[in-house]
């Protein structure tokens, strides 16, 4: 079983940054992939970017490419997501999540852009972005 806690959202200004991180529980950390997503008010939980098991392999989704950037730390087991040129439109409580590792699957399959295909989630760190 995996324990997911995002911290490090907040409020920032248009063009700013933000790192958010994504601490998990035990030692399977390294068995799953690790993806983020976002949900804002009145809208579905979407997926933002995956991270695979080993690998430094990445996806992301086209709204964020060039903008935000995942990484992990399977020592530390942590996920991050580092967001860059922060824009009102990505306002939204964004969520941690983990797969547990599919043989064959590639980080970039858009099975890991689906929520579900995550056994476990945070509870959500709020992103506010101000104009």
């Amino acid at each position: 079983q995996v324990q997911l806690v995002e911290s490090g959202g907040g409020l920032v200004q248009a063009g700013g940054s933000l790192r958010l991180s994504c601490a998990a529980s035990g030692r399977t950390f390294g068995s799953y992939a690790m993806g983020w997503f976002r949900q804002a008010p009145g809208e579905e939980r979407y997926f933002l970017a995956a991270i695979s098991r080993f690998d430094s392999s990445t996806h992301y989704a086209d709204s964020v490419k060039g903008r935000f950037t995942i990484s992990r730390d399977n020592v530390q087991n942590t996920v991050y997501l580092q967001m860059n040129g922060l824009k009102p439109e990505d306002t939204a409580v964004y969520y941690c999540a983990a797969a547990l590792i599919r043989l064959n699957v590639a980080i970039s399959n858009y099975y890991y852009t689906r929520r579900e295909a995550y056994d476990y989630w945070g509870q959500g760190t709020q992103v506010t972005v101000s104009s």
